[in-house]
């Protein structure tokens, strides 16, 4: 590290990115994290911040521009936002470090031997995201709605982010005047005060319904019959506009009660053949394109024969359990949403599919759980399959353990954290599993994030 200078310009090779989308590269034996770079580009760097392991860097110029580098960008009005780490990229060089991304989680992991795929892709890299929470900062007169900027909490406009679609923007633009005109204050953070915290924005496929959520810091939203009247006079896709009250002083975006001032509390949509209804409050995959592509390899890779019972944990609205409904004997599913279990026993319903049932309950629990539902259902459940798609922290090794003393016969892992998942998978591992290739799917073009789906099979009888 001797003789590197903060402030100091150096001519670097950038031979790796991140997925936060910094450029890596070395000065002597010092890692530099380059902001702006690309894999393969020369560039004259400023240190901005040195440490003993590493440094950091800002591109001041552009020497050689690497081979993946866009010759002019994705359009971007959000800047500062930082979400989109591969905007520069062409997109099959994206594809490429997803899967090298995910080849390295499992080598960490201690599994470098599993086979890592091409990663699944609908093409598509703009207005895909069917979801999105904007922070409110500002004032009446100059509200502020977009995104957090990296490692901070300073928001950053974003309200023509191009992974949302652009009737989201228009929204944004018609609630920004109306927070001018109606006095509404924005929330600050430092000081607990003002009203709207978050704009909440939910579509379903095309945009054909839209479901608007206010979360405030108070106990209502000032002239609502007026903005709901001006909403939905210009946004004929409005189907629902409610509030949702978060008063905690807390980095947390929505409270736990939600209330309809208008309209309906969820929205439909059809993925992988099955109408689902979601709420506000239910988890539903945010690119329903690239959904359907996941969901249609776990099937695959699932191989049913037919008369299994499948356990479907953290089965959010049952879109995944659902989907596969046809090609077992049954589905139970488990999920700790109690507003997405009444929507997927509704969505079971609306589908005419009897062979499906959701209760409500935290999955690392799932042995209480499986009780109370054998309870329910009158009879003795003992799983063939479970299907997994846990959240970003992966599994609890509780529930991993359980799983593994039952010696569930197949086990089907989405995950949309390579990480967390090379962990889980070699924990099971070393508990009698053997694993398939992993799948990776792209359900998040331009971001550093890739999903994941990979089969497991016990091979030692424990039943």
């Amino acid at each position: 590290m001797d003789g590197i200078r903060k402030n100091a310009l150096y001519e670097i090779e950038i031979t790796d990115l991140s997925n936060l989308g910094y450029g890596v590269g070395r000065i002597s034996d010092l890692v530099v994290f380059v902001s702006g770079a690309v894999d393969g580009d020369l560039v004259s760097a400023k240190i901005i911040k040195v440490t003993k392991s590493y440094a950091v860097g800002r591109l001041e110029k552009l020497i050689r521009p690497s081979v993946y580098r866009l010759p002019s960008p994705d359009p971007c009005s959000a800047r500062g936002c930082g979400g989109c780490a591969y905007r520069a990229l062409t997109y099959a060089h994206e594809l490429e470090l997803k899967r090298r991304t995910v080849a390295a989680a499992f080598r960490r992991a201690g599994l470098p031997d599993v086979v890592v795929l091409p990663v699944l892709s609908t093409g598509k890299t703009a207005g895909y995201r069917n979801k999105a929470q904007y922070p409110v900062t500002g004032t009446p007169d100059a509200p502020v709605i977009g995104f957090f900027a990296p490692k901070s909490h300073r928001v950053t406009d974003a309200r023509r982010c191009p992974l949302q679609p652009a009737l989201f923007g228009e929204i944004l633009d018609e609630i920004a005047r109306e927070i001018k005109e109606y006095g509404i204050t924005p929330y600050d953070e430092d000081t607990h005060t003002g009203l709207l915290r978050h704009i909440y924005l939910r579509s379903a496929k095309d945009e054909k319904e839209v479901l608007l959520t206010f979360v405030i810091n108070g106990d209502a939203l000032p002239h609502a019959d007026s903005v709901v009247r001006d909403l939905t006079a210009l946004f004929p896709a409005l189907v629902g506009i409610g509030v949702n009250y978060n008063r905690e002083k807390t980095n947390v975006i929505c409270g736990d009660k939600y209330q309809t001032l208008w309209g309906k509390d969820g929205i439909t949509d059809t993925l992988a053949g099955v109408e689902l209804l979601f709420s506000a409050a239910s988890f539903y995959q945010v690119n329903r394109d690239a959904a359907e592509l996941l969901y249609g390899k776990a099937k695959e890779i699932a191989e049913f024969k037919g008369n299994e019972l499948l356990l479907d944990l953290f089965c959010g609205v049952g879109s995944i359990g659902l989907s596969m409904a046809d090609a077992v004997s049954e589905v139970v599913g488990i999920e700790i949403v109690p507003d997405a279990v009444r929507n997927a026993n509704e969505n079971a319903r609306r589908n005419g599919i009897q062979n499906a049932a959701f209760f409500a309950g935290d999955a690392t629990d799932t042995e209480q759980l499986l009780a109370g539902a054998e309870r329910a259902l009158g009879k003795t459940l003992v799983p063939d399959a479970v299907v997994l798609d846990p959240p970003r922290k992966g599994c609890d090794e509780k529930l991993l353990s359980f799983l593994a003393r039952r010696g569930i016969p197949k086990i089907v892992y989405i995950s949309c954290n390579p990480e967390t998942l090379a962990r889980d998978v070699a924990y099971l591992s070393k508990q009698g599993y053997g694993f398939s290739a992993v799948t990776p799917v792209d359900l998040f073009p331009r971001t550093g994030h890739v999903e994941c789906v990979m089969r497991l099979i016990c091979t030692q009888d424990k039943r």
